[in-house]
């Protein structure tokens, strides 16, 4: 009997250290929901950049490999913008075959005096996480990887990465790399990023170039007739049978990371039936646990949220339908949304939105145009949890316009109009004045 009376006192116990935790932490109740070891981690829409889970997200920690998102999409940008091709072929200088040749940095081998295609430099890099192939495109792109950190720096100011500081493009600390280490940077330095930032460039290149995926979703390939192999075990497909507990059926990225210093790092997306996730773990304590990790916040995910239209385009204002109009055919005219409101709703809290509208003051005078913007419609969330948004401005907004056109009065009527306002005015004018006598 005293056996089961403790059982019931710690049972309770718990549950209201839980209640307490989840009291004293409000907006952020979902860090109950899912338990990530972690030291920081985060979970975030990949279409509207809603974030819905985060542990210590804006804790500044070492990316290791993560580092190469970066890489992957100056590339490709250089690509988009002409500088180079899939096809333009590059040697590698001395300083890659160094960290090719250096068996602490295992990699694919480059050969000295040996052409490769930029194609081939970047599989290795996003399939196999190539330190020395890595830097040979740095090179072909900037001339120097020195040149390239000051590229990596810019884009990321220019994305709005809250928490960075790029010092090579590999994720190495820049004592891996002896006298290499990029001009401008310290010798015992080494880059930096919150799971926050790393979730925001995922955000980036996954939106600004899909077809970085087609890249990181390859669980092996080809390389100077060798098999190499990714290092993304959730992979469906991965070789070995040792491996098949960590498939995850939708993820095909993006970057896994390690160093002794950042420890096992990931950033994960997985696409199922349209609806897509961004999560970003820092360091875990190995590199299974990475994986495993990443699958709770994924299911988490997947289980509890969906996209819902809240409301359709062509959505009516509750109090306010029409706007006045001056010098028109017509004296008002009406006005609605002129695109749908959507977002990622946790499944049990559709009810817990509402539009928030803003009508602009300036008066609407005719000629007025058939989808005339006239306002601002804002999807507002009432609930209890502290969703943020890894954009700088992530509020699902959308115009108000009218809903038809209104033509400009003739001058003949418009002068009509005039001496009717003349002579109101005059009539008003006179009524005041003998108000005044009395």
């Amino acid at each position: 009997m005293i056996q089961r009376f403790k059982a019931s006192m710690a049972i309770t116990l718990a549950l209201l250290l839980s209640l307490f935790a989840v009291s004293t932490n409000p907006g952020h109740t979902y860090a109950s929901t899912v338990e990530v070891g972690a030291k920081s981690a985060i979970l975030v829409d990949a279409e509207t950049g809603k974030v819905i889970f985060e542990k210590e997200a804006d804790l500044t920690l070492p990316p290791a490999s993560m580092t190469k998102m970066m890489t992957e999409y100056l590339v490709m940008e250089a690509i988009e913008e002409g500088t180079i091709s899939w096809e333009t072929t590059t040697e590698i200088g001395p300083y890659a075959y160094e960290i090719s040749a250096n068996p602490e940095f295992s990699g694919v081998g480059l050969k000295m005096n040996k052409d490769y295609t930029v194609r081939e430099l970047y599989e290795a890099m996003a399939i196999n996480s190539d330190n020395a192939t890595t830097i040979t495109l740095t090179e072909l792109i900037a001339g120097s990887e020195s040149e390239f950190v000051k590229m990596m720096n810019e884009k990321a100011e220019e994305m709005g990465l809250p928490d960075y500081e790029f010092v090579n493009a590999t994720g190495l600390n820049n004592s891996h790399l002896g006298d290499n280490y990029p001009e401008g940077t310290e010798p015992d330095a080494t880059n930096m990023l919150s799971a926050r930032s790393a979730a925001l460039l995922a955000y980036h290149l996954i939106n600004d170039y899909p077809e970085a995926l087609e890249f990181s979703s390859q669980p092996t390939a080809e390389f100077d007739g060798q098999t190499i192999t990714n290092w993304n075990w959730m992979i469906p497909g991965m070789p070995g049978s040792n491996l098949d507990q960590f498939s995850y059926d939708g993820i095909d990225g993006l970057k896994t990371g390690y160093t002794e210093l950042a420890q096992n790092t990931f950033t994960g997306t997985a696409e199922r039936d349209g609806q897509r996730f961004i999560s970003v773990v820092m360091k875990s304590e190995s590199r299974a646990s990475r994986f495993q990790q990443t699958r709770k916040l994924l299911d988490y995910g997947f289980n509890q949220f969906e996209h819902k239209e809240l409301y359709p385009a062509g959505q009516q204002l509750e109090d306010q339908s029409t706007l006045p109009v001056t010098k028109g055919k017509e004296d008002k005219i009406s006005i609605e949304t002129n695109e749908a409101l959507s977002t990622l709703v946790k499944k049990t809290e559709e009810d817990q939105y509402e539009i928030d509208y803003s009508i602009s003051e300036e008066q609407l005078v005719a000629p007025v145009e058939k989808g005339q913007k006239v306002g601002t419609a804002t999807l507002v969330y009432n609930g209890e949890e502290s969703y943020g948004n890894i954009l700088p401005n992530g509020k699902q907004t959308v115009d108000i316009v009218t809903t038809g056109a209104v033509e400009k009065s003739n001058w003949f009527m418009l002068m009509l109009g005039g001496i009717g306002e003349f002579f109101s005015d005059i009539f008003t004018g006179a009524v005041d004045m003998v108000k005044g006598w009395f």
